[in-house]
């Protein structure tokens, strides 16, 4: 399989084992960066490694 360097929010949630809804989350309170191509929403693979280098809480306190 080849390795792209950008993914589906549906990609990256089975890459890192959780919901779409979760990447949702992170994308919305910014921890995640997605670049738009028309209506696509594409999310680069060193943008997954930089959000496992920190910790980010998916809901508001």
């Amino acid at each position: 399989m080849r390795e792209t360097i950008a993914l589906s929010k549906r990609e990256a949630a089975e890459i890192l084992g959780i919901s779409v809804r979760t990447i949702e989350r992170l994308i919305a309170l910014k921890h995640l960066e997605v670049h738009r191509l028309g209506r696509r929403v594409l999310i680069r693979r060193v943008a997954l490694e930089g959000l496992l280098r920190r910790d980010h809480p998916t809901r508001a306190a």
